[in-house]
């Protein structure tokens, strides 16, 4: 088994908030980022599919292709966009960097080929922060 990665940056506003809270306990949680005024990230995200290199390419999944998935499925719906407003596979989710993993997980594995896995999700919000999903809820 092989794993490549390909990674990928975007920037994109969000709040997080709770509308069930009041402004004070929005605040008491998420600090800066329950901003009203919204706040951004430098995302940087990192794709990783697994499978058994191509005896006729030494490929596992063309990283070029793959590029192409991440780019028309993901990047063009969230970059220099406001994820609570904008992306539409962000509707009705709390746009926690863990949710948005999952949503890019969700948006990736249907425009994959059959003999390729997508094995991991890693984003990072900012340097020292990151999350990993794995597939499964």
């Amino acid at each position: 088994m092989i794993y490549l990665t390909r990674v990928e940056n975007f920037n994109a506003a969000h709040k997080l908030s709770n509308p069930a809270w009041s402004k004070e306990k929005n605040e008491e949680v998420f600090g800066k980022c329950a901003n009203v005024n919204w706040h951004g990230h430098n995302y940087e995200l990192h794709v990783t599919v697994k499978g058994n290199p191509d005896p006729e390419t030494g490929f596992v999944f063309n990283a070029k292709t793959l590029g192409v998935i991440i780019r028309d499925a993901v990047i063009e719906k969230v970059d220099h966009r406001n994820l609570n407003m904008d992306v539409d596979f962000m509707a009705g989710k709390f746009t926690s960097a863990e949710n948005l993993a999952i949503a890019i997980w969700d948006q990736l594995s249907q425009h994959l080929p059959a003999e390729v896995q997508l094995h991991c999700i890693k984003l990072y919000e900012t340097p020292r922060i990151y999350v990993e999903y794995y597939g499964g809820k």
